[in-house]
């Protein structure tokens, strides 16, 4: 045995004094606890074990490459520290919203597991350029990062960074990723807003505000294998990215949307206790296979959903035929967390286009707020309370209530089918005003055109216009019980809206006078219509954009806001002889609905009688003012 320099043979006993030999064995003893507890990252959470950055050669699960922890229980914030200065996010908030440690949350249409947080372990990688895999080389339409921005400068600023996505073939597609602070980003921008974080000085509201994480989809080449990711690095020294999942939305199955509608806000609503709604949808496509979608936005806590039936209608609440019960992953319920989203499992039911469908969701604890589309201008129903479950009933005489909106209820989807074009906008795409229950909208008619061309294909048509939506700024705050629920702006619900409904080809955005009553200047308006032209080129969807309507008469339609409208017809109208334009078209919807001898007003016969909205006349001439071949790019 070699031993400081000096060798000793096996058998000879070391010659020096016992009192030295004891606090030398000590120190070993302690050097070698301190090695194991530098080595294992749950007991001390702030050493940071992970491969170099720089060394491509070994791509780690996620679960491997934790190396930060940044949820605390509440009264123990010591146990993380999320932004360098102490402050964690709380543990208790998350559970409470249902976003249990080691749970699913299913967002922008993407399963996202969740870190095991708790007591100190690590729950999230600060992003600078480790490899990450996500297993076997797979096929994905989009990768989504459910992560949040710190900063240490006080701006609270986005934090910007660059990744990278490896596929099988060799091939590298280096992506942007901007990520807003978590204390000073916009609620209506986020996945998740918890009411308050973890500080050393104490936690709630009076330490630091309401805190957010976001999620950010990355669309790739479906027809393309992932081999790895290359998470984003970070060049701003005053900024850190943290990564809480990351997860991939699959290319394996072809679902395309028949019905769609946007959640406008969260508001209060009953109490519903123990009782079924029954809501009223039209599909626009048709197919074989069918599944819903149900939506938490905006909530703070998980809702549970006892049951759930499709059905053809008759009249009224009452179904043609019997109900089709609904299960998720094999269950009759489920439970939604607080931002996440629910799909059930496909059953096979055959769905002409222009159908119309009863959804019934029952209820069994008590709601008293919800996610809803506010301007449903269709016909909902509701049992009493205590009435249980009647998802399957197929009479009409239990459901004595009516609900003037649709809560939960976001999309339903067809097996394989022909696509789909988004119409993006405000109330006058909503069908504000339009007659109740007569599928007057614009949207609807466009879609009966296409149904009634055997030779063209019969796309979905999927209405996500939200009444009193802007362009540029929230209405609905995207956070808490609102009386408002004119919803968060178009750039931050695209995300959503757009571009994780499926089977989504072309969107068709015709907004911003609704800015403009509301004080932006046509330059705002013009700039957000650019930003949602860029992300739609990213996430390859066409993208058309049409002119504004006149509004003179109408309520805030002042003749500085006519002068900021004909600045923004002008431009539009330029950028359709403009080869470099963003848009793939521009549809002078302006020029259907204004008055020949009075272009600042509405012809009077598309004049709904507020002077801003088209009635059905005029929302039919919109629709049939689409040249449909342009539309499908035939």
């Amino acid at each position: 045995m070699v031993d400081g320099g000096r060798t000793i043979r096996e058998g000879e006993g070391d010659p020096r004094p016992s009192r030295w030999r004891f606090p030398r064995i000590v120190a070993v003893v302690v050097t070698v606890v301190l090695l194991l507890t530098m080595l294992n990252p749950m007991s001390h959470p702030d050493v940071l074990v992970r491969p170099d950055p720089g060394d491509d050669a070994v791509a780690l699960p996620l679960y491997d490459l934790l190396d930060r922890t940044g949820i605390s229980r509440d009264g123990a914030s010591n146990e993380g520290d999320l932004d360098g200065a102490g402050n964690s996010l709380s543990a208790r908030t998350l559970a409470a919203a249902g976003w249990s440690p080691g749970g699913e949350v299913d967002i922008l249409d993407t399963p996202m597991r969740l870190p095991v947080y708790g007591e100190g372990r690590p729950d999230h990688v600060l992003s600078d350029g480790q490899s990450l895999t996500l297993g076997e080389p797979t096929r994905l339409r989009s990768l989504t990062f459910l992560a949040t921005g710190t900063r240490t400068d006080g701006t609270g600023a986005d934090v910007r960074s660059v990744g990278s996505v490896v596929y099988a073939d060799g091939g590298e597609y280096k992506f942007e990723l901007v990520v807003p602070d978590w204390a000073a980003g916009p609620a209506g921008d986020a996945a998740l807003t918890l009411p308050y974080a973890n500080s050393a000085t104490g936690f709630g509201l009076d330490v630091i505000g309401s805190v957010r994480l976001y999620a950010r989809s990355v669309p790739l080449e479906p027809g393309r294998e992932v081999d790895h990711v290359i998470l984003p690095e970070v060049t701003d020294p005053d900024a850190n990215l943290h990564v809480f999942s990351v997860g991939g939305r699959q290319a394996d199955r072809e679902w395309t949307g028949t019905w769609a509608r946007a959640t406008s806000g969260y508001t209060e609503v009953g109490p519903w206790q123990d009782q079924t709604l029954r809501l009223a949808v039209r599909s626009t496509t048709g197919g074989h296979k069918v599944r819903v979608r149900l939506d938490n936005t905006f909530a703070s806590r998980p809702v549970t959903i006892g049951a759930v039936s499709l059905a053809l209608r008759d009249t009224g609440a009452r179904t043609r035929g019997a109900a089709i019960p609904l299960t998720f992953s094999g269950a009759r319920g489920a439970v939604i967390p607080a931002g996440g989203r629910l799909a059930s499992d496909p059953i096979d039911f055959l769905l002409p286009p222009s159908t119309e469908l009863l959804v019934s969701i029952h209820l069994p604890d008590r709601v008293t707020a919800a996610p809803i589309h506010y301007a449903s201008v269709d016909t909902n129903f509701t049992t009493a309370p205590g009435s249980g479950d009647r998802t399957l009933e197929r009479e009409e005489e239990p459901f004595t209530g009516t609900v003037e909106q649709w809560p939960f209820l976001t999309g339903i989807e067809v097996m394989d089918g022909p696509g789909a074009v988004v119409t993006f906008g405000d109330s006058i795409t909503d069908g504000v005003r339009s007659t109740r229950d007569a599928y007057a909208r614009w949207p609807d008619v466009l879609s009966d055109r296409l149904r009634q061309r055997p030779d063209l294909s019969n796309l979905g048509v999927l209405n996500l216009g939200v009444a009193g939506n802007r362009v540029t700024t929230d209405g609905y705050p995207g956070e808490g019980v609102s009386t408002y629920a004119n919803g968060v702006s178009l750039l931050h619900r695209a995300q959503r809206d757009v571009f994780a409904q499926n089977g989504v080809e072309s969107v068709v955005v015709f907004a911003g006078i609704n800015d403009l009553r509301w004080g932006a200047s046509a330059e705002e308006v013009i700039a957000g219509l650019n930003r949602l032209a860029r992300m739609a080129r990213d996430h390859d969807v066409r993208i058309f954009v049409a002119t504004l309507g006149p509004c003179e008469g109408g309520s805030r339609c002042t003749p500085g806001l006519e002068r900021q409208r004909q600045r923004i017809n002008a431009h539009l109208r330029e950028q359709r002889l403009d080869p470099e334009s963003p848009f793939t078209g521009v549809w002078d919807f302006d020029a259907v609905l204004r008055d020949p001898e009075r272009p600042t007003r509405l012809r009077p016969e598309y004049d709904s009688g507020d002077h801003l909205h088209p009635g059905d006349e005029g929302l039919r001439a919109i629709a049939e003012s689409v040249d449909l071949y342009e539309l499908l790019g035939s």
